[in-house]
């Protein structure tokens, strides 16, 4: 190991040298101040059968020829606004994927929900091997990974069902309220703090819920604007909160898990529980069965795919860009819902529903910009 000087010492350093460039590139951690050195891999040590990798502090765990602070090396700046592109991206295939669900004709609800898990586990099968994660994860987290793919799926089960019985805008709406219920559980199960605002904000879903469920002892017994009789719209109101509630269940859990626990295996757990959990359900009610239609099997496949890559480019979107800004963009996917229901379903929204659609995003909206101001705020003070 040599050490390496930042600054002007590193500009001596090639002065004595004659001018040329050090062989080893420069190395400075975030928590050392100018003049100090850090230790940075030697010139032929990893040739030379040394244990230590040639790995820069840096660079996150990037060898050292591409290390960050090396001469000449550029840091690629991320694309202005990909990442709220993909958000969008991400809203338009979610919302295409309900409309097709709403097509299908013959197939149980639980049946597609079934054909999900088996795409969800195709694509994270090869990640698995490859990330080398194992099937299980850390002994540890198993039951908060067991949670996490009980609540998801139950949510994806659920919210399929309310997209079969009550209008597509509807039920889209109705899964927003998951960022209020998400900071209610944290409170309860993480201790996290629950202000004035998030009480404000959950009144305001709830007024949202009330307005698009319309109950007959507030709005009287002639309810317009539903799809069937008002029994199934009440079904798939408590079918979308409930969803709702399980997603925020699974937020929780997952922030309670961290880092610790890599996506795919998430995922895994998510599609296995699922899929178990679905084909016991189908064998208890005897709905077990292959669509009759072609088309109903295109739309099945198109659900598995499209559903796929909306999650994908949610998952590349967060990456790139800070939670708050996507949790905003994503309100997109009730506008798509609007105009994919007008569109294709021939089924215009009530005043009733827009105005619990406006209530409930001013409630998801409020929520992921405090959370965001309070992730600024905090990242500031940490800078301090």
């Amino acid at each position: 190991m040599v050490l390496c000087q930042g600054g002007e010492a590193a500009a001596a350093a090639v002065s004595a040298a004659g001018g040329k460039e050090p062989e080893v590139p420069l190395s400075q951690e975030d928590d050392a101040g100018p003049g100090q050195s850090q230790l940075c891999p030697a010139p032929g040590a990893e040739a030379a059968g040394a244990d230590e990798p040639r790995v820069c502090g840096c660079c996150s765990g990037l060898s050292w020829p591409r290390c960050c602070k090396a001469p000449g090396t550029k840091k690629k700046a991320p694309c202005p606004g990909l990442g709220l592109f993909y958000t969008v991206l991400s809203a338009f295939l979610f919302s295409v994927t309900s409309l097709f669900l709403k097509k299908i004709e013959d197939v149980h609800a639980v049946e597609v929900s079934a054909f999900r898990c088996v795409f969800q586990m195709a694509f994270v099968l090869p990640g698995l091997i490859y990330y080398k994660t194992g099937f299980l994860g850390p002994k540890g987290k198993r039951i908060f990974l067991f949670f996490r793919g009980f609540f998801g799926s139950s949510a994806m089960v659920l919210l399929y069902y309310a997209y079969r019985v009550m209008p597509l805008a509807d039920a889209t709406v109705l899964t927003f309220s998951s960022p209020v219920f998400t900071s209610l559980l944290a409170w309860i199960f993480l201790k996290e703090k629950y202000s004035i605002w998030d009480l404000l904000f959950t009144l305001f879903a709830i007024t949202g819920v009330v307005l698009i469920a319309r109950p007959p002892f507030l709005f009287g017994s002639n309810v317009t604007g539903i799809e069937g009789n008002y029994a199934d719209h009440l079904k798939g109101t408590i079918a979308a909160i409930t969803s709702a509630v399980s997603t925020a269940l699974t937020f929780v859990i997952l922030r309670k898990v961290g880092k610790s626990v890599h996506y795919f295996l998430s995922i895994w757990y998510y599609a296995v529980i699922g899929l178990t959990g679905c084909v016991i359900v189908l064998s208890l009610m005897n709905e077990w069965s292959l669509p009759y239609c072609g088309k109903d099997r295109v739309f099945l496949i198109l659900i598995g795919v499209l559903g796929l890559g909306g999650q994908i480019f949610l998952t590349k979107a967060l990456q790139i860009e800070k939670a708050g800004p996507v949790s905003i963009m994503k309100t997109m996917d009730v506008l798509f819902a609007f105009i994919l229901q007008i569109l294709f379903l021939n089924h215009l929204p009530t005043w009733w529903t827009v105005g619990g659609a406006l209530c409930v995003i001013a409630s998801s909206t409020g929520t992921a910009i405090r959370k965001w101001h309070q992730s600024s705020k905090k990242a500031k003070q940490n800078e301090i």
